[in-house]
């Protein structure tokens, strides 16, 4: 009697991993990371909201610590990923400055508590920024020898094993990283195992994508911290349906657009240039004036379409001044006339200006360019958040375009 055939196997779907909650130690790279997860995602800049019950999205929140004390730092790190825990299941995930600023000893220490191992991974090539060696290079160049720390009372790190001075890290190399996945499962577990943490070095996304998928092979006890290059890696990685694209957003050609720029980056001045050249309104502001609080907007600037706010650099970097002139500079532009949309470069700025504007929330519609987050406020107001160190020479320009695109065009054929 010939044989019955095998009843077919069932059919199994792939599984749908849980949602991610994204702890960020500043806003626009909090923004930069709810772009990169790519799932469904809410953007806060309430720390209490990690306790949030509902998991059908991603979360992500801006702790503000990047110029706390190191204490504070740890502690509010500490507190929401405890609140996170207590929460239904979620990843873990640690954004850090991909130029390794901030609190990143103090933070890190934190959030390695009760983890089996935390993976190091700050790489982010998208911007030019990669580890090899355990140590950042900035396009090519060991970050402690760029001008990266120009604002920071300290000097860069000359490796990841120095910035994160007293929790223990062990380089993997780049051909363990390009090896196979079971070979570089088993280095992070030996690792984990010595009672240290993995740092793999990385210069391409496929690197932080290998890096991404043993994390999460390994199981939840290896927590992930990185820049915007590993959030985006661990966002193509999980299994999980893609964010709702917004509807289009109608034309806002009439509404007023202020840029606000806080960054100290040489870059800044030709990219304010580039504005200036399709006739917005420039006011440079004496960082002695702005932090007395003596400012006072000229009336051209609040009748012009596209005013550009920032901080006469002229005199050079002022180390340990920025929290002080972001707060003022964001108290200024919050009281803009008009509500205008608003582009906010670097961190601080964003979170100080909407602070001051008591907006606590962003829902992001998309990047302009890397690292340019496109988001819409609770009451219809678009703003877009940048790194104080990304964008090439005509990045402002390219947000212009894409927020106002008729007005811009006009004007660039003059």
């Amino acid at each position: 009697m010939a044989s019955l055939p095998p009843p077919p196997l069932p059919s199994v779907s792939p599984p749908v991993l849980p949602y991610v909650v994204a702890l960020a130690d500043d806003l626009s790279g909090a923004a930069e990371t709810a772009c990169a997860l790519g799932g469904p995602v809410r953007l806060s800049l309430n720390a209490a909201d990690v306790a949030e019950t509902a998991a059908a999205h991603d979360l992500v929140v801006d702790l503000d610590t990047r110029r706390q004390p190191s204490a504070e730092a740890a502690y509010a790190v500490r507190t929401a990923l405890r609140a996170a825990q207590a929460g239904p299941p979620r990843l873990l995930y640690k954004k850090v400055d991909s130029q390794l600023r901030g609190n990143l000893a103090a933070e890190a220490a934190a959030y390695a508590e009760g983890a089996t191992a935390v993976v190091i991974a700050p790489a982010l090539p998208a911007a030019r920024r990669t580890v090899t060696g355990g140590v950042v290079h900035v396009n090519g160049v060991p970050l402690h020898r760029t001008d990266g720390w120009r604002a920071e009372r300290a000097s860069a790190p000359r490796s990841l094993a120095e910035a994160l001075s007293g929790l223990p890290v062990r380089t993997v190399p780049l051909d363990v990283v390009r090896s196979e996945p079971a070979a570089l499962d088993a280095e992070f577990r030996r690792i984990a195992a010595s009672g240290a943490h993995p740092a793999p070095d990385a210069e391409t996304d496929a690197d932080l994508d290998a890096v991404a998928a043993a994390a999460l092979r390994l199981g939840p006890g290896f927590r992930l911290l990185g820049s915007g290059g590993l959030a985006a890696a661990l966002g193509r990685t999980l299994l999980r349906p893609a964010a709702v694209a917004p509807p289009p957003t109608p034309a806002r050609d009439c509404t007023p657009l202020l840029f606000v720029v806080g960054t100290a980056e040489p870059g800044a001045v030709a990219q304010i240039a580039h504005l200036t050249a399709l006739g917005a309104h420039h006011v440079p502001l004496d960082p002695a004036d702005l932090a007395a609080g003596t400012v006072r907007l000229p009336r051209t600037a609040a009748a012009a379409a596209l005013t550009v706010l920032s901080i006469d650099g002229s005199a050079g970097p002022r180390p340990g001044a920025g929290r002080a002139l972001s707060t003022a500079l964001g108290a200024l532009a919050a009281a803009y006339p008009g509500r205008p949309d608003l582009v906010l470069t670097g961190g601080e700025t964003a979170r100080t200006t909407l602070d001051a504007l008591g907006i606590g929330e962003l829902e992001p519609l998309g990047e302009i360019h890397h690292g340019a987050v496109h988001s819409r406020t609770p009451d219809g107001r678009h703003v877009v958040t940048r790194p104080g160190s990304h964008g090439a020479e005509d990045s402002l320009l390219r947000i212009t375009v894409a927020l106002r695109p008729r007005p811009a065009a006009s004007a660039a054929a003059v």
